[in-house]
C-alpha cells in the first residue's frame, strides 16, 4: 500500500489516477510521497518515509530541491502539461498590447448610463485604436514546451516569427514549424523585433535578463510580454522605459507594486495556467510520474535527479538507490550484489550533477541484510527495493 498527502487542492481527475493501492492521508509524517502546487515547502521537515514530490505544474521554486536530493527524495514537476493554457493567455496579451481593448471597455463602463453611447462612441473610438499584429515581428525567447507552441500559434496569425534557444530539445526541435526563423544571438531578437516574449526558466544566468541595457537595443514601441517568471525582468528598468516611451507595453502576469499600475502596463494576475484543463493535465501527470516512481523505480520528468527508465520489472527483485555521484559507487554496489549471491538481471546507472541514480533488476528477491549493505555504503542517501 501507497500513501500519499495533497498539500494543495489537486484536481480530481489526477488523483483518479491513483489505484486501490494507495491511500490519501492527512500527516505528512505518513506519506510515501507528497502532490503540492504552491504550497511552500522550503522550512518544511520531511520523513524519512517521503520518497517522492511531484509539483503539479512547471515551477519548483517554492521546493528545496537540493536538500531533497540530499535526502534521496526525487521531486517530479509537469512541464508541458499547462502549455497550452498559458499559451492561449500569451496570445491574448499580445492582441490586447496591440488593441487598446481594455481602456475601450473601461471606457463603455463610465459612459454606460449614456443614453446617447451609440453616438458618442464613434467619436470616441479613435483614441482606443491600435494596430494588427499580421506581418509583424514576434522574438520568442527559449522553445521549450510553451514558447514552441506560442510560435506555431504566431505563425498562423500571419506574424514574422524569430526564436532564441541555445538549448532547444529535439522534441522542441521537431514540434516547431519550418517558417520560424531559428536566431543564434539574443540581441538579434532585441533589434529585430517588434514583439518580444519570454519563456525560459528562472536560473542565475536568466535573472533580469530582459534589464536596461538589452531593452536599450530593442526597437522604439516595442512591446514586452512576461509569461514565465517576473524575475527573469529587470521590471524598474521596464517601468522607466515605459515612462520614456521607448516601450510602448509591458504585459505580464506577475502582479506586483512595481507594474500594477504602472502606465503602459498590462498586469494579469498570475492566470496563465489557472484554466480547468491545465490544473487537471498537471494532476494527472503527477500522479503519473508518482505511480511510476513508486512501483516501478522509473524517474520520468525529475527537477533534482536523471531521468531513468527500465520499464515493469519483470525480475523477482527490482533496487533502487539514490546516491551521491561520486567515483566507485558502481563498483561497490555490484561488488556487494556478488558477495550476497545475487545475479544481476539488468542494471542502468545515471547522473545529474551531484547526484546520481542506479537500479539492479535480480534474479532473487532482495533480503534486509542486502538493503543494509547498500545502505551503508558512504554517499547512499535512499535505497528502495520496488517488488
Amino acid at each position: 500500500m501507497y500513501r500519499y498527502k495533497c498539500l494543495n487542492q489537486i484536481a480530481q481527475t489526477g488523483l483518479d489516477q491513483f489505484t486501490r493501492d494507495y491511500v490519501q492521508v492527512e500527516e505528512i509524517e505518513e506519506a510515501d510521497a507528497l502532490l503540492v502546487r504552491s504550497a511552500a515547502l522550503h522550512d518544511m521537515e520531511f520523513p524519512k518515509s517521503l520518497k517522492a514530490i511531484a509539483r503539479a505544474g512547471a515551477g519548483v521554486n517554492n521546493i528545496p530541491l537540493g536538500k531533497c536530493a540530499e535526502e534521496g527524495i526525487v521531486v517530479f514537476n509537469t512541464p508541458g502539461a499547462n502549455a497550452n493554457g498559458v499559451k492561449e493567455l500569451v496570445l491574448a496579451g499580445l492582441l490586447l498590447a496591440a488593441r487598446d481593448v481594455i481602456g475601450g471597455v473601461n471606457w463603455v463602463q463610465s459612459e454606460r448610463m449614456n443614453e446617447e453611447i451609440s453616438k458618442l462612441a464613434e467619436k470616441q473610438k479613435k483614441q482606443f485604436a491600435g494596430h494588427e499584429i499580421e506581418g509583424k515581428k514576434l522574438g520568442i525567447i527559449g522553445l521549450g514546451a510553451i514558447g514552441v507552441r506560442v510560435a506555431n500559434a504566431a505563425t498562423h496569425l500571419g506574424m514574422e516569427v524569430l526564436g532564441y534557444d541555445p538549448y532547444i530539445s529535439v522534441d522542441a526541435a521537431w514540434n516547431l514549424s519550418r517558417s520560424i526563423r531559428h536566431i543564434t544571438n539574443v540581441d538579434d531578437i532585441y533589434k529585430e523585433c517588434d514583439y518580444i516574449t519570454i519563456h525560459v526558466p528562472l536560473l542565475d544566468s536568466t535573472r533580469k535578463m530582459i534589464n536596461a541595457e538589452a531593452i536599450e537595443k530593442m526597437k522604439d514601441g516595442v512591446v514586452i510580454l512576461n509569461f514565465a517568471r517576473d524575475l527573469l525582468v529587470d521590471e524598474d528598468a521596464v517601468v522607466l522605459a515605459l515612462k520614456k516611451g521607448k516601450v510602448k507595453r509591458y504585459v505580464s502576469d506577475f502582479p506586483n507594486p512595481t507594474t500594477a499600475g504602472a502606465k503602459g502596463a498590462i498586469v494579469i494576475p498570475h492566470l496563465g495556467a489557472s484554466t480547468e484543463e491545465a490544473e487537471e493535465n498537471c494532476a494527472r501527470m503527477a500522479a503519473k510520474e508518482l505511480r511510476n516512481y513508486l512501483e516501478n523505480g522509473n524517474i520520468r520528468n525529475s527537477v533534482n535527479y536523471p531521468n531513468c527508465d527500465m520499464g515493469v520489472p519483470s525480475y523477482p527483485a527490482r533496487v533502487a538507490i539514490c546516491h551521491r555521484n561520486v567515483k566507485n559507487m558502481l563498483s561497490q554496489f555490484t561488488t556487494i550484489l556478488g558477495q550476497e549471491n545475487y545475479n544481476i538481471g539488468n542494471m542502468t546507472n545515471k547522473s545529474r550533477g551531484d547526484y546520481a541514480y542506479s537500479m539492479f533488476d535480480l534474479e532473487t528477491a532482495a533480503s534486509p541484510q542486502l538493503v543494509e549493505r547498500l545502505e551503508a555504503v558512504e554517499g547512499v542517501l535512499k535505497v528502495r527495493v520496488i517488488c
